[in-house]
């Protein structure tokens, strides 16, 4: 195991650092997927792709159309990453890690926290 993440009160155990996070806009309905690598204690979001821009989720400005997506690298730090779990969407969060992917908040419920599994 080279990393572990803590998805609510389930750990899982990663071969590789990194993982993304895949979801439609519940407003625009646009698709919006975010790079995070696991550093230590830390969550670094690594790089961020939507394809098109609506209320609320402007492209930085460094951004890049590549292929009809807006790409760029945020390099952001944090301790953990809260997924709202309105049920809004129809298709909820998709964690996907070590070529393998899960659904998450698919319905309304409560927040789902992710971070780095705690040291032992």
């Amino acid at each position: 195991m080279t990393a572990c993440l803590m998805v609510g009160a389930a750990l899982l155990a990663l071969t590789s650092p990194s993982f993304t996070l895949r979801w439609t806009h519940s407003v625009e309905k646009i698709d919006w997927v975010e790079t995070y690598q696991i550093t230590g204690q830390t969550l670094t979001l690594t790089r961020a792709a939507i394809k098109g821009s609506g209320a609320g989720m402007e492209p930085a400005d460094s951004a890049k159309l590549e292929n009809g997506w807006w790409v760029w690298s945020p390099n952001q730090t944090l301790p953990s990453l809260t997924l709202a779990a309105s049920g809004a969407t129809g298709g909820g969060w998709h964690l996907c890690a070590d070529g393998t992917c899960q659904d998450l908040g698919t319905a309304a419920g409560k927040p789902i926290t992710l971070k780095p599994c705690p040291k032992t």
